[in-house]
């Protein structure tokens, strides 16, 4: 366990110092087609459901976890 926290982490920051480096890198994270966005004709109202980036998310996390935990 400990060995999936010590990359987990590592991986956590080489994702941020690329985050820092090239802002725009994952720009496409959350906007990814089927992700629900809703704003009312004033304008006054936003609602964003970002579904099928936390879908993403899930299946990568699962697939990383699983090579990891062999």
């Amino acid at each position: 366990m400990a060995k999936v926290l010590i990359i987990l982490g590592i991986v956590l920051v080489l994702i941020g110092l690329i985050w820092l480096v090239f802002p725009s890198a994952f720009c496409w994270l959350g906007r990814l087609p089927g992700d629900i966005s809703y704003s009312s004709d004033s304008g006054n109202t936003r609602f964003y459901f970002p579904i099928v980036t936390m879908i993403v998310i899930s299946i990568v996390g699962s697939i990383l976890l699983n090579l990891f935990s062999r």
